[in-house]
């Protein structure tokens, strides 16, 4: 019996807890086990900037579980929805969930369950330290992962992973900062030069009337840089000697064109809108043409991830065949501005296709009851196939009841 084939009956036994002697993870989180932190998130503004909006939007979405459109509770929907773990709110999770994503392709986290299977804690992992692979004699998922203590194998059953774009051959996602890697190297250059030179001394131009020799440039010169530090940067003229500062140049058109390109290469590889690094233009007339555009193509594949993952690993097959998933609310990304709400909302409630108290929730506002429960219609409104004499707005001559219009 090989490793993998012990591994997975150790798996399937009563006991499965991930805590335990041999299998304690909680003690892997939020560590930094060579104490060294060189990454680009930590050293690049627009790196910084772009993972931080991702994973503060992902973060930000209320996410809840699901039956036929009503929202439903259970131990695992709290653990989501509060606290996936001892040390961490859920807004802290589906954060370090997403910095991880974005900054090396991929992210994981270890489901720690009970003695009944059941999800009692969740767990991100550093990316670092994990390993993908397929088991070539039963051609299961597997998940190597390397921790102070030991190394540890873990079922894809038993491990959220959503990561970037894979190639056909990978299991786990591209970094995008192996993509930038040019780009950012080239970045780097260009400030290391423009910060070089702002660390340069002060340079100026001596011109003397008459030819001096080396020993007297050099008296010369020597003297100058004692008066010139001695008094402030004070210098005084003398006759027959010009003195000429000599410009810096710390930003130039090419260091201006190259921050520009740097972020349009960014917001291409992370697939965002480039006017969320702060970039003019991008040609999105107002605030909701950018935000469809933001919701569209970059938030709803990550959601789906996401989503599909914790479906698929933290609901037993009899809550999924009962019709649970989880889903994140994106609408707030989508409300626009208060004239643009208005208009939905009054469309939506004289069609009939939205009731007040549910637009109320979406403004964050307590439901009423009643007839605020109630789809209504608008009186102008009616079926197409409707008699014409049973409208009410259709005006009767003298009271005859005969369906015939003016």
């Amino acid at each position: 019996m090989n490793i993998f084939q012990r591994t997975k009956l150790a798996f399937k036994a009563a006991v499965s807890g991930w805590q335990g002697k041999l299998f304690d993870f909680t003690s892997w989180f939020g560590r930094t086990f060579w104490g060294i932190d060189n990454s680009q998130l930590a050293t690049n503004e627009n790196i910084f900037s772009i993972i931080t909006r991702l994973s503060n939007t992902m973060a930000s979405l209320p996410l809840k579980l699901y039956k036929d459109y009503d929202i439903h509770s259970n131990n695992v929907a709290f653990l989501i929805a509060n606290e996936p773990n001892a040390q961490m709110t859920s807004f802290e999770f589906m954060r370090t969930m997403e910095v991880n994503r974005n900054e090396t392709g991929n992210a994981y986290a270890i489901i720690q369950r009970d003695i009944r299977a059941q999800v009692e804690a969740i767990y991100p992992l550093d990316p670092t330290y994990v390993t993908p692979f397929t088991d070539l004699d039963t051609g299961e998922l597997w998940y190597k992962i390397i921790a102070q203590n030991g190394t540890y194998y873990a079922n894809s059953a038993d491990v959220i992973h959503v990561k970037h774009i894979t190639g056909a051959s990978r299991l786990a996602g591209i970094s995008p900062l192996k993509v930038l890697a040019n780009t950012l190297r080239f970045d780097k250059a260009v400030q290391d030069f423009a910060l070089s030179e702002m660390e340069k001394l002060d340079s100026f131009l001596l011109s003397y009337e008459a030819n001096v020799d080396e020993e007297k440039k050099k008296q010369v010169v020597d003297n100058f840089r004692q008066f010139y530090a001695e008094n402030g940067g004070v210098l005084f003229k003398e006759p027959g000697v010009e003195i000429a500062q000599l410009e810096k140049q710390y930003i130039s058109s090419d260091i201006i064109n190259n921050e520009k390109i740097t972020r349009d290469r960014v917001a291409n590889v992370y697939n965002v809108p480039v006017i969320f690094l702060n970039e003019t233009g991008g040609g999105f007339s107002n605030t909701e043409q950018l935000m469809i555009q933001f919701v569209q193509m970059t938030v709803t594949p990550i959601v789906r991830q996401y989503e599909q993952e914790f479906n698929k690993k933290l609901l037993t097959t009899s809550e999924k065949r009962s019709g649970f998933y989880f889903k994140f609310n994106m609408g707030a990304l989508l409300r626009g501005d208060t004239a643009a709400r208005t208009a939905f909302y009054h469309s939506a409630s004289r069609d009939g296709y939205m009731t007040r108290d549910e637009i109320r929730r979406y403004e964050d506002l307590p439901p009423m009851g009643g007839q605020a429960a109630e789809l209504w219609i608008s009186g102008d409104m009616y079926p197409l196939e409707m008699d014409p004499a049973l409208r009410k707005t259709t005006s009767l001559r003298g009271g005859e009841g005969n369906g015939k219009s003016e």
